[in-house]
């Protein structure tokens, strides 16, 4: 793998043990221009076989993707050095893979950033669980009602919003609450976060497109 700069010292920050390194090389748009064996051999493990050229954020799960391009875009721009994200997971079609990526920028000449190396370490000796097909149990109205109790709205404005009467959302935050096995709206917004149903790191919430039905 042809890597343009890496600090020694960020080896430190991983354990040695049990672990083995996936590393990519990325360009500003955040493309794959080179990678190491070991990431090739892990994601052809899961999958997925186009790796050099394709967009490094796209690999990730679809609930990481937003906070990790986000993360990515202030090393481009040089707001900070490096960053480290734990129990980052990679999907394919067959199983998925998981570990703690840690990206640093990279920097030539006058100091402009001109990509990002990414290093994911994973447990050598766990095997990657099968992949489950992402779990379509909400409606189109399911996630708008998640998405506004989530970011705060009453009922009176998610009925303004949606078009609906009060009764309509209190009727829709009920089902919810039965489908989801909770008591009340803080434990739904909670259960949802751990289903992997919203899209971490957005704001104001959005539903992760793949569980709407």
């Amino acid at each position: 793998m042809r890597v343009l700069s890496y600090d020694a010292s960020d080896r430190d920050r991983f354990p040695t043990d049990s672990t083995s390194a996936c590393m990519v090389s990325l360009d500003r748009g955040l493309r794959v221009v080179a990678a190491n064996q070991e990431m090739f051999r892990r994601l052809g493990d899961i999958g997925s076989k186009e790796v050099c050229g394709s967009s490094f954020c796209e690999l990730l799960d679809a609930s990481i993707r937003t906070k990790v391009r986000s993360q990515m875009e202030r090393l481009l721009d040089g707001q900070q050095a490096r960053f480290r994200e734990r129990s980052v997971a990679f999907t394919g079609p067959e199983s998925s893979l998981r570990g703690d990526l840690m990206a640093t920028a990279v920097a030539r000449g006058a100091g402009r950033v001109e990509g990002v190396v990414a290093t994911l370490r994973t447990d050598a000796h766990k095997a990657e669980a099968p992949r489950s097909a992402p779990r379509k149990i909400l409606s189109d109205m399911d996630a708008r009602i998640l998405e506004g109790v989530a970011s705060g709205a009453s009922t009176v404005q998610l009925a303004s919003t949606l078009y609906l009467s009060r009764g309509g959302v209190e009727y829709h935050v009920t089902a919810l609450l039965r489908k989801m096995k909770v008591k009340n709206r803080p434990a739904l917004i909670s259960k949802a976060y751990s289903m992997g149903f919203f899209d971490l790191g957005s704001w104001p919430p959005q539903v992760v497109p793949d569980h709407v039905k």
